[in-house]
Parts: C-alpha cells; structure tokens; sequence
C-alpha cells in the first residue's frame, strides 16, 4: 500500500505527540513521587527535632521536680464504622445549630474538636513523661506555666482512670486534661496545691461528649 510523504510526516507526528505526553506523565509522576519523599523527610526531621527538644524539657526539669510519671497521653478505644457515622453526625448538628443560633464560637470550637478529635484517632497514643515541677507542669515536650493556669480539679472517671483538669486563662482553650495514669493522685493533688488553687469543677458539653465519642 503507498503512503504519501505527506502521511508519513503526519504519523510521526503523532507518534511523536504520543511520545512526548508518555514522557511528561512520566516525568510528573517521578516529581510527585520525589516531592512526597521530600515531605515525608521533612515530617521525620520535625519529629526529630520535637523529640530532641522533648528530651532537653525532660532532662532539665526531671531532676527537681515534684511529680515525676509517664501515661499515654490519650486511652485507645477499638471504634466500629457506626461510631464514626454517629460522631459526624452529632458534630454536623451540633455545627449547624451554632451558626443557625449565629454563634461562630461556639461552630468554631465543635469544629476544631472534630479536627483535633479525628487526628486522635488517627494515631496511636505515645507514653509520654508527665512532671510537675516549680516553674509549671511538663507534659511531653510542652509545659504549662503556673502564671497561664487559674486552677486545677482531678476527675475521678467510671472506668477507673484520673484526669488531672487545669482551668487555663486562655478563651480558645480553657480546659487542660492531663491523665493520671498508675501515679498516686493524693500525691499529685498535694504537689499542685503548693502552686496552684483547687477548685471543683463540673464536666461541661465538651467533656460529655469526649467520654461519649471516645476522643
């Protein structure tokens, strides 16, 4: 069969066209694959760093502190699909109702405890060191100042676990939840009382719906 130059000019050029669209699909998938290396990378050197800066905390302050303990510092809960069918939908009423009553505060907390409450999910809870000291109380690599906090209250929880309650003099967040773990609460609540005042406090919307969800 005769092919005019004309033709053969022209499948080449589609062939080349195929060509070229094979080469840059190929050449934006190794970009993307090298930017998600690239990424990943720069999450292991941030959490390297946060335990670096994790161990200083704990070295300069373990020596002279008050209370020294290590608890996971979220309980794990085995979930079911159901569970997170019910937690979107309570959170999308709950939402909904907020900017229906044209309270942005209150959507804007019910949303970022979906964020916060999602990300817990997601992991595995670490065992971190909890330490009250004379500057404020350690937990990890953070520590909370006795000047932020207004008071403290330890939750004795149904299922037998303890959660120290710090009412912070913060508007976004107010309440600090720090577990207990095996450590004596008598003792911790002592330590505290050196530097902080202890008022009773009662567990609020937030709280419910923390034990209800598991978050």
């Amino acid at each position: 069969m005769y092919v005019n130059r004309s033709e053969e000019k022209n499948i080449e050029k589609k062939d080349d066209r195929v060509k070229d669209f094979f080469r840059h699909d190929q050449v934006k998938k190794e970009r993307l694959v090298e930017e998600e290396k690239m990424a990943l990378q720069e999450d292991e050197n941030v959490r390297k760093m946060e335990a670096e800066n994790e161990k200083r905390i704990i070295a300069s302050y373990s020596k002279s502190a008050l209370c020294h303990w290590r608890a996971p510092e979220f309980e794990a809960r085995q979930r079911d699909k159901r569970w997170f069918v019910y937690l979107a939908l309570a959170l999308m009423a709950i939402i909904g109702y907020a900017v229906y009553a044209n309270s942005p505060i209150m959507a804007i907390t019910f949303i970022l405890i979906g964020v916060v409450g999602y990300t817990y999910i997601e992991k595995e809870p670490r065992t971190l060191d909890f330490m009250i000291t004379e500057d404020g109380i350690v937990a990890g690599k953070e520590i909370f100042e006795y000047e932020r906090i207004k008071s403290f209250w330890i939750f004795y929880e149904e299922d037998g676990s303890r959660v120290i309650s710090l009412h912070m003099k913060s508007l976004i967040t107010p309440y600090m939840h720090i577990p207990i773990g095996e450590e004596d609460p008598t003792i911790i609540r002592g330590a505290l009382l050196e530097n902080v005042e202890e008022i009773e406090q009662e567990h609020n919307i937030v709280d419910a719906l923390e034990r209800f969800f598991g978050i």
